[in-house]
Formats: structure tokens, sequence, C-alpha cells
């Protein structure tokens, strides 16, 4: 184990409240989070003052009734990607010690990963809760700005930042959310959000950049490939967007005048010990202050601008539901890191930097182990207050990987509802003729997210009719007295109440949508016809069905 991943263990730890919904789980904080009577440095040790009391989201777990044993390494003043800026070491990746973690929440990531704590919280202004995460083979959620409490926290860049959270399952991450969570009216930038509490359609959109770089990494570029093939799999369709005014309002938070928020948020300090800062942390700190307000004006314009400029891809019918882009688009080396820390820092961040900047919501998740041994992970990024979707989709791929829990061997534990969703409303209803799966018209029911429930029959209520001169061919399926009919093979599908409407509306005459009675005597919505259309049709009863009966038209042939 890298004992320089953690900066301070709490002896004895601090104990949470008996009997709450996180009892039993042991976690850290990045040390920019304040915990009471321990110190916080931001892993700059002449900066660290003793905290009065715990930050609120530290708080909030420890009344949940978790236990915290200690504070982590970071990147000096949460500065960084990487890990290695620190005065207490580079912090390795949990699979591959010659690598980087990941920052700038290297050790919160790192004691994770090696399973010494069962969740975390970090940091993340510009990728700080996801890239460690992707490069450990762990989850990191990075919620929506304002939802969990900075109080207490040293700001990086305060309207940008977010307290996030590692796991090793979506599960832990999602149960420490729902706690962590909440209005805070003492924090400059906290809000009051109402989540999604809907899944995401079984059918959905997501964008992938139309313009992918991995700096030459083979590996990581065939690793994306898998992984879009994943989300395709669990019912996503690709849409290709336009990469670019992302990649240049993620420019902005180093190359312009937001910088200087940088400064700003430890500006006394840095102006009296600027010595005492590391580079390349010291450096970008600094250019913080040739900025002008009239510059900072310009920038959060040009923010402005560029965000309006992607909103489209979140509206209207062709709208994606989510954005999905590599965690990290590679992984070096320690050594490598140490001997180009500007650029290839920059290069970690190349999917995650816009992501704060728009008010975006992200949840890294594992997606496979490369070749070499190496970790890869997938973010994926969703609209203002999109968090438990995106968990609850992350869930999914997360165990659709196959793979082990973070650095060890241990399987993931079997997926668990998402606290904060609902299930959507959602209608049964049967179908007799050319929505059966298969036939033509059953696009117009998987296009509504429906899913197919059971294939089973109707009472012996019923007689099937194959209607002339429909396009494509229908049958009738009509009523009779109890018993005098037959029993017909229909197909039962739950459909989201949000889309039934539009399904019925395409029904056209002489069918409708009645109530029917199925071999077990239940009732479900489904397909009958009007008496009078049956004049002149065939009674197609006798075959059971109408698949029976299309299969004998095309057998006869």
């Amino acid at each position: 184990m890298a004992e320089q991943a953690w900066l301070v263990r709490c002896e004895p730890a601090v104990a949470g409240r008996p009997g709450g919904p996180l009892s039993g789980l042991r976690f850290a904080v990045k040390d920019n989070i304040d915990v009471a009577g321990y110190p916080t440095s931001a892993a700059c040790p002449a900066f660290a003052y003793t905290a009065t009391a715990h930050a609120a989201v530290v708080q909030r777990l420890l009344d949940a009734g978790a236990t915290l044993v200690g504070k982590t390494n970071l990147d000096q003043f949460a500065c960084g990607l990487n890990g290695t800026r620190s005065p207490h070491g580079a912090v390795p990746n949990a699979l591959d010690p010659a690598y980087v973690s990941g920052g700038s929440s290297s050790g919160s990531a790192y004691v994770v990963a090696t399973g010494q704590v069962d969740f975390a919280l970090g940091t993340d202004t510009a990728g700080s809760g996801r890239v460690p995460a992707g490069l450990n083979n762990i989850v990191g959620i990075k919620p929506t700005k304002g939802l969990v409490s900075a109080r207490g926290v040293v700001p990086a860049a305060q309207s940008a930042d977010c307290v996030s959270i590692f796991a090793r399952t979506v599960d832990v991450a999602a149960r420490v959310l729902q706690v962590a969570q909440g209005y805070d009216a003492q924090d400059p930038y906290g809000r009051q959000l109402t989540l999604a509490a809907e899944p995401l359609p079984a059918s959905f959109r997501f964008g992938v950049p139309d313009v992918l770089e991995f700096f030459g990494d083979a590996a990581a570029e065939a690793a994306f490939a898998e992984a879009v093939a994943r989300l395709k799999a669990l019912g996503g369709t690709p849409v290709p967007i336009p990469y670019a005014p992302l990649a240049q309002a993620a420019a902005l938070l180093y190359e312009s005048a937001l910088v200087a928020e940088r400064y700003a948020a430890v500006r006394s300090f840095f102006d009296q010990h600027e010595d005492q800062v590391v580079e390349p942390v010291r450096s970008i700190l600094a250019s913080g202050r040739g900025y002008s307000a009239a510059d900072l004006c310009d920038a959060q314009t040009r923010l402005r601008t560029l965000g309006q400029q992607v909103a489209p891809m979140w509206q209207g019918a062709e709208a994606i539901d989510l954005l999905l882009v590599p965690t990290a688009p590679t992984h070096y080396t320690i050594a490598a890191m140490q001997a180009d820390p500007v650029v290839l820092n920059r290069n970690l961040g190349a999917y995650t930097n816009f992501v704060n900047l728009l008010d975006y919501a992200a949840i890294s998740v594992p997606s496979s182990l490369r070749a070499d041994g190496l970790p890869f992970g997938i973010t994926l990024i969703g609209p203002c207050g999109s968090d438990w979707q995106l968990a609850e989709l992350g869930q999914r791929y997360h165990h659709a990987t196959g793979l082990p829990q973070a650095a060890g061997s241990t399987p993931l534990p079997a997926p668990q509802p998402i606290a904060g969703l609902q299930a959507p409303a959602t209608v049964r209803v049967a179908v007799v003729g050319a929505h059966l799966s298969g036939m033509p018209l059953n696009g117009q029911l998987t296009e509504r997210g429906a899913t197919l429930e059971l294939a089973t029959e109707t009472a012996a209520d019923y007689q099937l009719y194959a209607l002339p001169g429909t396009v494509p061919p229908k049958p009738g399926l009509l009523r009779v007295a109890p018993g005098q009919g037959k029993r017909i093979a229909v197909e039962v599908w739950r459909m989201p109440a949000a889309h039934y409407g539009s399904f019925v509306a395409l029904i056209p005459q002489p069918l409708g949508i009645g109530t029917l009675t199925l071999a077990d005597s239940s009732s479900v919505q489904g397909f009958i016809c009007e008496p009078l259309a049956l004049a002149g049709a065939r009674d197609i009863s006798s075959f059971g069905g109408w698949r029976a009966y299309i299969t004998s038209l095309k057998a006869s042939n």
C-alpha cells in the first residue's frame, strides 16, 4: 500500500451515528475538506489550519452512520489531474504503481481502489472526481453543481467546484449521494434542485464526439470503441455531436481570465507565501493575477456563448439523452508525467474540463481492462439534474462489463435500485397482430420504450378475423359470449404511460383499444375491433393466433 495516499489518519476513527443508512461503511476525505480537530492543508503544509467544524457534507455522512478514518493526498490546491503535484509524493495507480493515479483527488481514489475504505470524498472542478476513478477501475460521481454543499471545502475555482464521490460500485456511490445531497443556504453556490426521478428511456440516444483524440494510445481507442458497442447493446443509439465548442469551453478554464478564480481562491495566502507552492501549481495560480475585471467579463460571455451553441444537442426531437466520452484518453507513467507535467496533464483533461463550466452532471464508471492490464473508464454526462438517471445507466453499464471490483478480484455484487429514482408509470397492453414481435408494426412499441412482458393467450371468449384490404395486413379481435370463442395468442407489452397516448393515436379504424381478459382471468388493455367491420372478413380463430395464420399463408404459397 502506498502510504503517501494518506495525509491524516483519524485516531481514533470518527464514528458515525449508530443505525443510519450508511452504518458500517468507512470513508476518507480529500485533504481540502474540513474535519473538526484535524488540519486541512490542501497538500500545502504552509497553508494548513486546524478545522473547528466538519465540512457540511462530512457532517451529513457522519449523521448517516458512516465512520471517517482519515484524510487523503491530492494535487496541491486541487490543481491537477495526475496525482504527482504534491510535496508528500506522487500517489501511484492502484493497478500498476508505475502509472499515475490521476488527480487531483489522487489519494481518495487510491484508498477506495485498494479496499482501505468503502468510499471517499474528492472534489471536482475540471475532472478531479472522474479522472482518478477512470484510471483506478472505480466509480466516480460528479454531482450537479450545488447539489452537495461545498461549505467547509477549500475552493479551487468556487463557481465550478463540486464535492465528488468515489466507490467501488455505483450502488454505494449513489447511496452516499442520497445522504450527501441537500440545499445549504450557507454555501454561496448551493442550489435548490429537483433531480429527474425517472430512468432514461429503454431506447436512448447518446452523443459521441465527432472528433476523438487518444494521443496515439491505440489501446484506449479500441477500448472506447468497445464501450460504444456496449452502450448500444444496452439500448442506446450513438449520435455524432460536434466536439469543438465543448473543447473550446474546456480551454477557457486555464487559458482565459477564468483562471483568475483559481488565484482568488487562495489569494491572501498565495501573495505572501508564493514560494511555498509547488510547480506547476505556482505558475498556474500566478497566471490569474494578470487579468482585468473586463477580461473576466469577456471570458464569462464567451463561455455563455459556447453554452448556447451546444444547448440544441439536448433539445428537440433529435436530442441526445446523454453524452459518452472516455474518462481519460490515455494513461501516463509517473516518470513521463513528471518530465512533462503541463502538456500531459492537459491531455488527461481532454474530455473533462467543460462539464462543470456548462453545468452538467457526470459519472465515471469502469469499462474494461486493456491488453496491457491498465483500466479504461468511460464517463456518462447529462444535463443539470440528471444525476440519478446517469447512476442507473452507469450501474447497468458497469455490470455489463463483467469486471471485478477496483484493483482486486472480487466480483461485483448484484445491482441495486437507485434510491433517487421512481419506476415510471406504465401501461400493460396486449397486441394480437401486426404489433407482435417481428411483425411490421412492432417498432411502434419499441420506439416508445415498451418492453415485452410475456406471451400468453386470451380467455376463450374471442374470435379472430383477417381484415380485408388492410396494409400491412391486420386482424380484428372480437369478444363473444363467455366460453363461445377461442383462446387467441397475444403478447403483453409494458409501455411507459407518457408514450401511451401517442401509441393509441396511431391505431386506425375499425381497430381500437379496450379491455381484454387473459387466460389467467386477469385484465389488460388490448386491441379490439368494431363488429361492423367484420362483414366479409375471414374467421381465422381456429389458427389460435395471427402468427400461426401468417405462417399458414406462407406455407400455402
